[in-house]
């Protein structure tokens, strides 16, 4: 009987221990060497292995030989992309992975050399046109960084808030120091925030810090050949120009202000009688009534009529004003006329009733319709 008992058991431990054997495999295993476009190993890629079936992404690490290899890959057909630093190198689209182990290389110079050959170019032509995309990209995502940083301080500097726009601006620098409309508006930055300084020092460091600012965004786009190629360069520059002469006119430093008010105004002509008149108030607060008096002078020549131009001039006419033998004041010839055009052109502006003031003390009538012929009387 023992015999018999025996048996069976010996059959039933010989079964439980073939099980495992006869198990069924249900994945494999990818592996492969990647290499640059000189054909050294790509240290540090991520390949991405992206299944089309299920959007199931394996991300393996290239190491110092440029190998990567992973076990546990479900079967089915697969995206793979080669990156580095998050920017993709190359891809191919439905890569079949079975039971077996699936070897993939990818070698980028090979890739280059067989892509020119099928646009009809060299090797070398390949890859320069292939590293002229990728400048491209990388081109597109900093101007893109750049100008959300560039918006994000204008809104700052909207609402009065320069100390945020100068940091943002400066973190902008941080990324590329060569972009003019960023040392632009960080000149505005610092323009704008010199006047709430209580202490004169800051105040005198942020005037110096906007002048540098704005030379700095005139040399940029001065030297930039695709800023030559922009139909409104002259303008832009122009708008350099004039916030420069801002700056340094608040540093006192008259004939600097001057000038570049003048090539704003040889840059801009369309523009130039607001450069003109800006000459002119840096001379009327300067106490330069003969000069100011030129520059009024030439902002109504390129623009008949900007009011305020005849106002001041005619502020700067009574300050050189005489004493007649009689011992009344003599107003200099053209006073008059200059305080009546601007009445004419403004007749309620801000300046109307200092203007009638300035008249009645010269003892001039108000005209509002001086320049106009008089009808003839029949």
């Amino acid at each position: 009987m023992m015999k018999y008992l025996i048996l069976p058991l010996l059959l039933v431990l010989a079964l439980g221990l073939m099980a495992p054997v006869v198990s069924a495999q249900t994945t494999g295993s990818v592996k492969g060497v990647c290499k640059d476009g000189d054909g050294n190993p790509l240290v540090g890629a991520d390949v991405e292995w992206i299944s089309g079936d299920t959007g199931h992404k394996y991300t393996l690490k290239t190491n110092k030989k440029g190998e990567y290899f992973s076990l546990g890959i479900v079967p089915g057909k697969y995206n793979v992309y080669l990156k580095k630093d998050g920017k993709e190198l190359f891809h191919i689209v439905g890569l079949p992975v079975g039971l077996d182990e699936t070897t993939q290389d990818i070698d980028l110079k090979k890739e280059q050399a067989t892509a020119a050959v099928a646009q009809g170019m060299t090797p070398e032509q390949a890859k320069a046109k292939q590293e002229a995309a990728a400048k491209a990209a990388a081109e597109n995502k900093t101007v893109g960084t750049l100008n959300d940083k560039l918006k994000a301080a204008r809104a700052a500097a909207d609402a009065k808030d320069y100390e945020t726009a100068i940091a943002t601006l400066n973190e902008a620098n941080q990324i590329d120091p060569n972009r003019d409309p960023i040392w632009y508006e960080l000149g505005n930055a610092y323009l704008s925030s010199a006047a709430k300084q209580t202490d004169p020092a800051e105040k005198q460091k942020r005037y110096e810090l906007a002048a540098a600012d704005f030379q700095k965004a005139i040399e940029l786009r001065g030297s930039s050949e695709q800023a030559q190629k922009d139909p409104d360069n002259s303008k832009k520059m122009a708008a350099y120009y004039n916030n420069l002469a801002q700056a340094y006119s608040k540093l006192n430093k008259i004939d600097d202000a001057v000038a570049n008010y003048t090539k704003a105004a040889q840059l801009d002509p369309t523009s130039a009688g607001a450069y003109y008149f800006n000459i002119g108030a840096v001379y009327t607060n300067s106490g330069k009534a003969d000069e100011a008096i030129g520059a009024f002078d030439k902002a109504i020549a390129a623009d008949p009529t900007k009011a305020a131009a005849y106002y001041w001039k005619g502020i700067n006419l009574i300050a050189k004003e005489t004493i007649g033998k009689d011992g009344k004041a003599v107003a200099p010839e053209g006073t008059a006329e200059a305080f009546q055009k601007y009445l004419e052109l403004d007749p309620n502006g801000p300046f109307a009733q200092p203007a009638k003031d300035m008249l009645a003390s010269i003892g001039a009538t108000v005209e509002t319709g001086f320049g106009k012929k008089k009808p003839v009387k029949k």
